[in-house]
């Protein structure tokens, strides 16, 4: 499978990620919260990733920790099948390091098999 994440697997859309608040399921696996919908269709997985501004007031900050919250999912990503929609919230109120980050999303997805 492709290591990349293209823009088909990004979660966007006003009524898609409204669906996915409102019909959706969550849990907490270390520092990320992930909410979960799963689709009828066979449609790839696709994801949102949030990191508070309340937490981090700088953007650089909230940029780094997404990028790194997206690249642990890129490189596990082969653990899903696809029609699930999936948001992750970053909960922790520090900047974690990666191998931290890439723990936490592995238990999320092993979670949602």
């Amino acid at each position: 499978m492709d290591n990349t994440l293209p823009k088909s697997e990004r979660l966007c859309g006003k009524t898609a990620v409204a669906a996915l608040f409102e019909h959706g399921k969550s849990f907490q696996a270390g520092c990320l919260r992930c909410r979960y919908l799963r689709r009828e269709d066979a449609e790839p997985v696709r994801i949102v990733v949030s990191v508070p501004k309340r937490h981090f007031k700088r953007a650089v900050k909230r940029n780094l920790l997404k990028r790194r919250i997206r690249e642990s999912y890129r490189r596990q990503k082969s653990l899903l099948s696809g029609g699930v929609d999936l948001l992750f919230v970053y909960t922790s109120r520090e900047v974690l390091p990666y191998e931290t980050i890439y723990a936490d999303m592995t238990a999320a997805l092993e979670g949602l098999q």
